[in-house]
């Protein structure tokens, strides 16, 4: 079975995750939360380190739960520090919590974080390949930037909407791919 080409077959969880999850329209409060949080941690690395590292990553983040992450004080931040299962990168903690906040002021104006994103693309999926960018994505990460996120580049935002399904991008020689 084919596969796109950037999917190490001989990683179990990263297969499962291609297979099932990558480009998968998934738009629950829980998950949209914890993509947000992985694609953050996931910049300058590779999405199989963030990958590997997500058990730990729901463990140490309280099962991405906003309503806790963005409570997370100096200890929990010195806890999160010390803790080798995850990616130790202060900025990145940081960055965490203050979007849990700005995730959770979003969910109150619009009811959800699903109908924010949505209210940018009326529900359509988009099927592109050999992107890291779009127009929608630029959007989106504007607009986090404005209410106070960080780390939400419109590459990140890119990776981030391809992760919970709005961005379908198998490559054409995969067993996945779909057109408009």
């Amino acid at each position: 079975m084919k596969r796109c080409n950037w999917c190490n077959t001989k990683n179990k969880l990263y297969v499962d995750y291609h297979d099932n999850e990558w480009g998968v329209l998934n738009l629950d409060e829980q998950h949209l939360f914890e993509m947000l949080i992985l694609e953050g941690f996931q910049a300058g690395l590779s999405w199989e380190c963030v990958l590997n590292k997500r058990k730990d990553f729901e463990i140490a983040f309280e099962g991405f739960n906003p309503e806790k992450v963005c409570k997370f004080d100096d200890k929990k931040i010195e806890s999160l520090l010390s803790n080798d299962k995850i990616i130790k990168n202060r900025l990145k903690i940081l960055a965490s919590i203050k979007n849990a906040q700005v995730f959770l002021q979003i969910q109150k104006q619009f009811k959800s974080f699903k109908n924010f994103l949505l209210s940018f693309t009326n529900g359509q999926i988009f099927y592109e390949t050999q992107k890291t960018t779009s127009p929608l994505s630029d959007k989106i990460s504007s607009e986090l930037k404005k209410r106070g996120m960080k780390f939400v580049g419109s590459t990140i935002i890119y990776s981030f909407l391809q992760a919970v399904g709005i961005v379908n991008s198998h490559e054409k020689n995969c067993f996945l791919f779909k057109q408009s």
